[in-house]
């Protein structure tokens, strides 16, 4: 699939690792930073979805899309994102979600606004369950990050170049390409979330590491065993 993730914002907190290591399934630990597992939220708009050789459908090919993820490394220390939800605004992004990748989608109605230098993101889970889980935020991007705070934790966070699913009851995994993140400062306005709980994380009540980013084009492959 190719497409491009635009209008990003990362939200990120830390949690112990023993919490999410729970809701992550066997062959796969979590990887730590700093002694934490991080879990981050990420709305963003996705545009230009396609498969090979074939053009990107106006209306079909842009839509919101917010994801639960964290970090993982599988037995051969390859390192990658487990998502413990993604919410899309297409029905059928969502299913093809689900039945091409394994991974649990979810069809919601959403939006992503721009303006003033801000960006909204508006959530509702309509299908699967459980229905009205929400997650409305407002980010504000500043300025790029400088060569010497793109560090260690912003890395950490951001440059992640491959997903791991489990398909017909095995662990699979995917390569994800895209060039590196253009990563800007970011100021959270507002946020109103219980995705992170229905995922079955609590709630944390220290502040989130944030980054933001106008975009990148992504490519991802298919699964392999």
């Amino acid at each position: 699939m190719y497409h491009r993730w635009s209008e990003i914002t990362f939200i990120h907190w830390r949690y112990p690792p023993a919490c999410v290591q729970a809701l992550v399934p066997g062959g796969l630990t979590v990887e730590t930073f700093d002694g934490a597992a991080w879990v981050g939220l990420t709305p963003f708009l996705m545009r230009g979805v396609r498969f090979p050789g074939l053009p990107a459908l106006p209306w079909l090919s842009t839509f919101p899309e917010t994801n639960l993820r964290t970090y993982v490394r599988d037995p051969r220390g390859r390192t990658g994102i487990w998502f413990l939800s993604l919410d899309a605004g297409r029905l059928l992004a969502a299913l093809g979600g689900r039945g091409g990748y394994g991974l649990p989608y979810f069809w919601s109605d959403m939006s992503v606004d721009t303006g003033d230098g801000r960006t909204r993101y508006r959530c509702r889970r309509r299908r699967p369950g459980p229905a009205g889980a929400r997650c409305d935020a407002e980010a504000e991007r500043g300025a790029p990050l400088a060569e010497h705070e793109r560090d260690e934790l912003a890395h950490f966070l951001t440059a992640r170049y491959r997903l791991f699913t489990v398909v017909a009851g095995r662990p699979a995994t995917a390569q994800v390409e895209h060039p590196p993140w253009p990563l800007h400062h970011s100021d959270l306005i507002g946020l109103d979330q219980d995705l992170i709980q229905a995922a079955g994380l609590p709630t944390r009540e220290e502040p989130p590491v944030l980054h933001a980013s106008p975009g990148v084009p992504v490519r991802v492959g298919m699964w392999t065993w």
